[in-house]
């Protein structure tokens, strides 16, 4: 609201962008909440996985919204204030309201890193938002990042605009924003994307489940797995597993039950287990030769 009144009382698009980025930024978080709301629902018949990914899915929407509603509108501000430029009037309203803005955006981005610090190990940055199963932290850590950098552009365009009386500068900034929100609304639809498709375990994870099946004593090894994340705390598990030719049913069945335990154990969001027995081929052709 601040930002709006700034721009009201000082006819500056950057101010007015840095408003529409607000109001984009605020229903972006009621977007992820609507989703983590949604994606607790208890599985259907029509639904018998749960709804754990439609969490993707309103992420994928914020990094929609961010592009059209923040980005397309900064980009069109800051093309018509350069097109047809005008001073600053009373800058000491944006100055006050970004200086504020700014102070309290750090605060906010400093909680969105110690949050994201609480789980993402000893990952990079970059990585940790590229791989991420989680959208809700990543998407806050880049629009924290991208409302803070974009309140430092409106503040350049401002004073630029002051010191020069020249109203082109404004514009110049407003620009930016909209660079800097399309950028992050591109980063953030390429990775939810991946994540709306399917992706599977990291391979840290998939080396564990591997290893927790392959130490079931009816298990001899692993013929092939495939794993599909359901949402970010629900992971599905399929393999297929050689057993020796001369167990009999009562063993297989509770080879897998063992199997089964030990992943769980391992990795406790693998909720979703299929287990396929097969003879040990390899054994089978060793002994033969």
């Amino acid at each position: 609201m601040a930002k709006f009144v700034a721009a009201f009382f000082t006819g500056s698009s950057s101010m007015l962008a840095e408003g529409i980025h607000s109001v984009a930024d605020s229903g972006n978080q009621v977007l992820l909440l609507v989703g983590g709301k949604r994606a607790a629902r208890a599985r259907t018949k029509e639904h018998p996985f749960g709804y754990g990914r439609e969490r993707y899915f309103y992420a994928f929407v914020v990094a929609v919204v961010l592009f059209t509603i923040g980005a397309a509108f900064s980009l069109y501000e800051g093309v018509h204030k350069i097109s047809d430029p005008h001073k600053v009037e009373a800058p000491i309203w944006a100055f006050a309201v970004l200086i504020f803005a700014i102070i309290a955006e750090t605060f906010s981005f400093r909680t969105a890193i110690i949050e994201s610090n609480a789980v993402r190990g000893k990952q990079s940055w970059v990585s940790f938002i590229r791989r991420s199963k989680s959208p809700e932290l990543p998407v806050i850590l880049l629009e924290d990042l991208g409302a803070l950098l974009g309140l430092i552009f409106a503040l350049f365009g401002v004073t630029m605009a002051v010191i020069t009386g020249d109203g082109v500068w404004d514009g110049i900034g407003t620009l930016m924003i909209g660079v800097l929100l399309a950028v992050i609304a591109v980063v953030l639809a390429i990775e939810t994307k991946s994540l709306l498709v399917g992706e599977g375990a990291s391979p840290d994870v998939e080396n564990q489940i591997r290893v927790a099946l392959e130490g079931a004593p009816e298990v001899s090894r692993v013929i092939h797995m495939r794993t599909l994340h359901l949402g970010p705390e629900e992971l599905l598990v399929a393999a297929k597993i050689a057993v020796e030719h001369n167990d009999t049913a009562a063993e297989v069945a509770h080879g897998i039950d063992e199997a089964e335990r030990r992943i769980r154990q391992a990795v406790p969001i693998a909720r979703v287990i299929y287990l396929e027995p097969d003879l040990d081929r390899l054994k089978s052709t060793s002994a033969t030769g």
